[in-house]
């Protein structure tokens, strides 16, 4: 883009005055710009392109980290929950001992619901606040036209 702005730019002057050689070379310049632009284009949508692959990436990654949470918690609430809803049913003194181990699972299995929830909440909200429009493409096409609104 830059070569392009050079080459209008060194090619303005000499446009101030119209002579036989430049109305001769008119269709060759719109040939030119029309190449110029194409290639512009070209360019913008492997931008396009990168910027939405990195994208892609992020939510790849938060969404394995919430996968991964929610496995985490799982495991925990299926095995070591069971040991410890077992030490939690010495703490209770009911007179029958299924009532202890009941009340010890209930209290272990909310410690782990609430902990594999707050990891779950914490990526799910990270990856509600990340901004999937591509910035940088989006600023270089809005510099593009106006930069073509100025040249037209």
């Amino acid at each position: 883009m830059a070569e392009l702005e050079r080459r209008t730019t060194a090619a303005a002057p000499a446009t101030q005055q119209h002579t036989q050689a430049d109305i001769d070379s008119l269709p060759g310049l719109f040939g030119r710009l029309g190449n110029d632009v194409m290639t512009l284009v070209d360019t913008k949508l492997s931008l396009i392109k990168v910027e939405l692959k990195e994208e892609a990436a992020v939510y790849a990654r938060n969404g394995a980290m919430i996968a991964i949470g929610g496995v985490l918690a799982a495991i925990g609430f299926a095995l070591f929950n069971v040991a410890v809803a077992f030490s939690i049913s010495t703490l209770f003194t009911f007179d029958r001992q299924p009532l202890n181990y009941a009340m010890g699972f209930v209290l272990t299995s909310l410690l782990y619901l609430v902990l594999g929830g707050v990891l779950v909440v914490v990526f799910k909200n990270r990856l509600a606040a990340h901004n999937p429009v591509p910035q940088r493409t989006v600023e270089e096409i809005r510099k593009d036209k106006q930069w073509l609104k100025n040249e037209m």
